[in-house]
């Protein structure tokens, strides 16, 4: 089996005692006989990379859901996969990678429930595009403030990565304000000042909100954004 297929394995002694080796240093230790280490047993299955990269996925994920992002680091999610640390940087650089990674997921499961098109007037397509992203927030708290409140290394920066088209969540918005303007709805302004103000608003509120500063129900905190978003909206129109 060529070295890039294996993946880490579990390996204790006859007596019981563990040893951090994988099956892949055993074999490399004695290429002779890869699977009669006479002074070994393996505890767990084979898996290949892509299995194992799912599993890390998935528990720095469960982690994050359930802790927050400082409970996710690389010795809690190799434990809750059942690999040695150092087996999660054969996956990741670093921990900021793999942060990077559950905040990419998260943008591209909000970027899912955006629809490639809407209708109804533009007040309305905002508020809809505002109603998607408080209940992703709502629904995964903990992942929201990782993607667009917590400080992260290599998160998007405006106004060059966002005038570039390299956010999806806020593409939606920029052209449905660029709509606004072309049918006089709104007045002519820096589409993109509008849209990370409008962000900016949003995330304000959600934070207050998620961090127990607000006394309200789910449902009375959704209103509350609709009146503010309305303000705002209405405060630039032509």
């Amino acid at each position: 089996m060529a070295g890039d297929d294996w993946d880490d394995f579990g390996v204790v002694l006859r007596d019981g005692s563990p040893t951090t080796d994988n099956l892949h240093t055993q074999y490399k230790k004695n290429p002779n006989s890869p699977f009669h280490f006479h002074a070994f047993h393996v505890y767990t299955v084979y898996m290949t990379t892509r299995q194992t990269a799912e599993k890390i996925a998935k528990a720095a994920r469960n982690l994050l859901d359930e802790e927050g992002a400082d409970a996710v680091t690389m010795r809690r999610v190799a434990t809750a996969v059942g690999i040695t640390p150092m087996a999660v940087y054969r996956h990741y650089p670093n921990r900021a990678g793999l942060l990077n990674a559950l905040a990419d997921e998260g943008f591209e499961e909000l970027a899912a429930r955006l629809p490639s098109t809407l209708s109804g007037d533009i007040e309305k397509q905002l508020i809809k595009i505002l109603d998607i992203f408080l209940e992703h927030a709502l629904q995964n708290p903990r992942l929201f403030e990782l993607m667009f409140l917590a400080p992260r290394e290599g998160a998007r920066q405006y106004p060059q990565d966002f005038k570039a088209g390299r956010s999806p969540t806020a593409n939606l918005t920029a052209k449905v304000i660029q709509e606004g303007m072309n049918s006089g709805y709104f007045r002519e302004d820096d589409v993109w000042e509008i849209v990370f103000e409008t962000g900016a608003l949003m995330q304000g509120l959600i934070m207050l909100y998620l961090g127990g500063r607000m006394d309200m129900s789910p449902t009375r905190f959704r209103s509350f954004c609709h009146r503010s978003f309305r303000r705002y909206i209405h405060g630039i129109r032509k």
